[in-house]
């Protein structure tokens, strides 16, 4: 059974402009539906339009839509029954599961830094730590007591006194966007995000039934160099949409990179406060400066704030810990919301955080190098290969946001994949279908991944009608 509906209006805002380029319509169609499989952007177990609504939606003949739908049954990307519709669907994959790419893909779609070096020894010192702990039921909803007050320890060294009361342990950061959607947002409630932003936080907004008022960022070497206009939008969205709630990525956004200004920070949290709005800040790239010329405070600091935390870009996004940081009335609520779903964070990672936490400085520092060096590199080469796109010059975190100079970034990310390689395209991070001319690219790959990516993509852009010709490898030699 289906578990949503996709109607022919919504499909079509997902598709954007999808007729461009050569070949025939239905085919074109087809790739595009298959993309918005396959990235995420149409949930596996979905029911697509039917065949008659989405020709008259397209403004196409219905001939044209049954072929793209047989195309992609062929695909098994689609799975049609009489009476019941076409259901979208992943070939030989578990449903609502995303596909594993194969061994020789490059997966450029996660942005995702690798394993500290010395994590292996801060496992085994937590299983060293475990025995102590084995005398009770193992599992708690709110975090063990060492772990906290070391996430409350850590806050207070950057600036912002915390105690262990205001500090629910979870089980990543989008584990804890998930709860604080639940609690915080009522069905019909507006909630602000901003566009682009981190696709699955908007997906909890959704899931827990906002209406989503999206706000336009931009890097910050773009056309809002020193922020005042994005903060004049957020204050005027709140004003204007009485949001319940706002979901906010401060520091090294992503996709964008920008970090909000003090003086940004404080005009939002004072409309907020106003108007009773709840800023939920998202810290999880918060620490990963490179070289950001100002220095800041976590955006709680500067007024009410709820602040989302991980390890997933510091330590190792296999590490599955993440926090809450909020008043103790509202910890309270998040633990009545959560026993429904589970019953707290694995015990043996919360002690591995434990152990990392103190070498934070030490983590950072490592980070901090990998960043640079990554970053440095993939400008380095994206300007020798594509001189027509336009690269921001990010100062921080984990990505950069790529202008393309066309609306073909979901050509692009299906040219890639047949040249093996996975990437996100562009409206990944908007909704309804928007930002085609954006691709977000990750910096914290190792140099030979970033290399041998921008190689694929290079020829990738090439099989795309009117794209520049693929660089040798001389050129890229030239960069490397």
């Amino acid at each position: 059974m289906a578990e949503s509906t996709l109607s022919a209006r919504a499909l079509d805002n997902l598709l954007g402009d999808w007729r461009s380029g050569a070949g025939s319509a239905y085919h074109a169609l087809a790739e595009r539906i298959r993309l918005l499989v396959l990235d995420g952007r149409i949930p596996v177990d979905t029911r697509l339009p039917a065949e008659r609504d989405l020709a008259e939606r397209l403004g196409l003949s219905r001939t044209t839509v049954t072929a793209a739908y047989r195309h992609l049954r062929e695909q098994g990307l689609v799975l049609s029954v009489r009476g019941s519709g076409s259901v979208a669907r992943l070939p030989g994959a578990p449903t609502m599961l995303p596909p594993a790419p194969a061994a020789d893909y490059i997966d450029f779609s996660k942005a995702a830094p690798t394993a500290l070096p010395w994590l292996p020894d801060l496992a085994r010192q937590a299983v060293e730590d475990l025995p102590e702990h084995l005398g009770d039921a193992g599992f708690d909803p709110i975090g063990t007591p060492a772990l906290r007050a070391a996430i409350a320890d850590r806050y207070t060294a950057r600036g912002l006194p915390t105690t262990p009361e205001q500090i629910m342990v979870t089980i990543g950061a989008q584990h804890a966007i998930a709860l604080l959607s639940r609690a915080l947002i009522g069905r019909g409630d507006r909630a602000i995000i901003e566009a682009p932003t981190y696709p699955h936080a908007y997906e909890a907004l959704r899931a827990a039934g906002a209406r989503l008022v999206p706000v336009g960022v931009a890097p910050r070497d773009d056309v809002d160099p020193d922020g005042r206009a994005e903060a004049e939008a957020l204050v005027r969205a709140i004003g204007h949409s009485n949001p319940v709630a706002a979901y906010l990525m401060p520091d090294f956004q992503n996709p964008t990179g920008r970090s909000m200004s003090a003086e940004t920070r404080e005009r939002v949290l004072d409309a907020a406060a106003r108007q009773g709005t709840v800023i939920v800040a998202d810290e999880t790239t918060g620490e990963l400066d490179i070289d950001r010329p100002e220095s800041l405070l976590p955006m709680a600091a500067y007024g009410p704030a709820i602040m989302v935390g991980s390890v997933g870009k510091t330590v190792w996004g296999g590490v599955r810990v993440g926090w809450i940081r909020a008043d103790r009335p509202l910890i309270r609520r998040l633990l009545a919301v959560r026993s429904p779903g589970d019953l707290g964070t694995p015990i043996i990672e919360q002690l591995l955080v434990t152990r990392a936490l103190p070498h934070m400085d030490d983590i950072l520092d490592l980070r901090r190098e990998q960043l640079r060096a990554g970053r440095d590199r993939l400008e380095g080469l994206l300007a020798q290969a594509f001189p027509e796109w336009q690269v921001p010059h990010v100062d921080g975190g984990i990505v950069t946001w790529v202008g393309l100079g066309a609306a073909v970034s979901s050509q692009l990310a299906l040219a890639a994949r047949s040249q093996g390689l996975i990437i996100a395209a562009g409206p990944r991070f908007g909704i309804d279908g928007a930002f085609e001319r954006f691709l977000r690219l990750p910096i914290c790959y190792p140099a030979e991944t970033t290399d041998a990516a921008v190689q694929a993509l290079a020829r990738a852009w090439r099989s795309l009608s009117g794209a520049a010709p693929v660089p040798d490898q001389s050129l890229l030699a030239s960069v490397i």
